[in-house]
């Protein structure tokens, strides 16, 4: 089997005892890069030299017996949106382009600090805001299942990376299903963790984020296997004490009461579910039950009601920001994209209505983790149909159908709660899948069940380009 193969957890351990080399094994992926990258444009910015120096001071390390940090000698990469030393944050914007930053963000920090060697960039929509993964910068990033539909977005690069083999682990954040939509699309594995967990600010920063960005946008990994997901995510949350949200929670919760009970959402209230969504979250409540897990079909807290304000919150708050910056910068789908969405899903008419809807949040997550109380499970589709042709956020009907089919994965960040993503099945080409969602800082929780899942389904593997 050729290095680029391995997941995370084995390859650390080739390189920690000798069995392989950090510059064997970054030379092995940027192999694989230069094999799949053209046809997909996953990774827009490739640090070849810079990987191959960063592997061989990781070898030089381990030769003198120095410690090794958990990801030594790994190859990774890291989304174009967020700072890395050295390196442009353009977010696919070619005005941004020469945004170097001058340092790293926390978990890129993270990261660099466990040992990671850092392979290149991973490309986004424009602004990160559009699940189409494609801008005036860096071009498109094709689906390796399918090169007609995304790769989800706003992390489709990472995913596209991962389920293409050019790499064991690559970072994304998820505002509104940013990390868990590209693995669905992909089918891989993509873990949002919950509020506070992964310090998250920039650097560069000259003010505030939004509070939308602030309760809803959260960091994390995507992998080809839940014990990579496990161990980035303890990787990335280290904690930084400039964070403004990071909390200093354990990774393992206290146990809860056997047997642990799971809610089941297939049918997505208040709007369609793609029967093929429904089947995976049917068929992963069947594997968690033969692992002992007490089953049944029943609905969470008014789930319409989480995505109501992720909207508000969104509409309002967010795109207040963006919205002017897509319009100084000029990226036409990215500006059609949010009008439309706009259109159909307005920004509160007054200072009033925001502030409610935050109220609403807080009432709704106390409400949610009463839920949990009593099932500490809840899994639901990972998006409600199937991933969208390109262009689909263009026109008015097809934007509705993207909105309509994003509602379950608004429901996570709304609440500031941890969502596994795992493939589950197969539809044609593509991997269906379901999210794992958690109460507060139980991430713990949806990786000891995506693993049940995992060991069902069988373990991800790299596939080439389907064209």
């Amino acid at each position: 089997m050729e290095l680029w193969q391995y997941d995370a957890t084995d390859l650390a351990r080739l390189i920690r005892t000798g069995q392989a080399s950090s510059r064997e094994a970054t030379a092995s992926c940027l192999a694989r890069v230069d094999a799949v990258n053209p046809k997909l444009n996953a990774i827009v910015q490739r640090f070849d030299d810079q990987a191959l120096a960063m592997a061989d001071a990781a070898d030089a390390a381990r030769s003198r017996g120095e410690a090794l940090g958990p990801l030594h000698g790994v190859p990774v990469t890291i989304k174009i949106n967020t700072d890395q030393k050295g390196h442009a944050t353009d977010n696919g914007v070619i005005g941004l382009k020469d945004l170097i930053a001058p340092e790293d963000a926390p978990v890129v920090a993270n990261l660099r600090q466990a040992g990671a060697v850092f392979l290149g960039r991973t490309n986004a929509p424009a602004f990160s805001m559009r699940i189409f993964s494609e801008n005036a910068l860096h071009g498109r990033t094709h689906n390796p299942r399918d090169r007609g539909i995304t790769p989800g977005g706003s992390s489709g690069g990472a995913g596209a990376a991962i389920a293409s083999g050019m790499g064991p682990i690559a970072h994304g954040n998820d505002i509104g299903g940013s990390v868990r939509i590209p693995a669905y699309c992909n089918g891989v594995v993509g873990l949002r963790v919950g509020l506070g967990r992964i310090p998250a600010y920039s650097p560069m920063a000259t003010a505030g984020r939004p509070i939308g960005s602030q309760l809803m946008a959260t960091q994390g990994p995507h992998t080809r296997t839940v014990r990579d997901a496990r161990l980035a995510l303890a990787v990335m949350a280290q904690g930084d004490p400039c964070d403004t949200r990071w909390a200093d929670a354990p990774l393992v919760g206290p146990a809860p009461q056997r047997p642990i009970r799971v809610a089941l959402v297939p049918e997505v209230p208040d709007g369609f579910t793609h029967p093929a969504q429904a089947a995976a979250v049917r068929a992963a409540g069947r594997h968690l039950a033969a692992a002992g897990y007490a089953v049944e079909e029943t609905l969470p807290p008014d789930l319409s009601e989480a995505t109501r304000i992720w909207h508000v919150l969104g509409s309002t708050d967010v795109f207040r920001g963006l919205g002017p910056m897509m319009e100084k910068y000029g990226e036409p789908d990215a500006i059609t994209s949010m009008k439309l969405w706009l259109q159909i899903a307005p920004p509160a008419n007054d200072a009033s209505a925001a502030l409610d809807a935050l109220a609403a949040r807080d009432f709704l997550l106390w409400r949610w983790q009463q839920f949990f109380q009593h099932h500490q499970i809840v899994i639901m589709p990972t998006l409600a149909d199937l991933p969208p042709p390109f262009g689909e956020d263009t026109n008015i009907e097809g934007q509705r159908r993207i909105l309509d089919s994003i509602r379950v994965s608004l429901v996570a960040p709304a609440l500031g709660l941890p969502g596994l993503a795992v493939p589950v099945g197969h539809h044609g080409t593509l991997r269906t899948g379901v999210q794992i969602v958690t109460g507060r800082f139980r991430e713990d929780l949806a990786l000891d069940a995506g693993e049940v899942i995992e060991a069902a389904e069988g373990v991800v593997t790299p596939i080439d380009p389907a064209w």
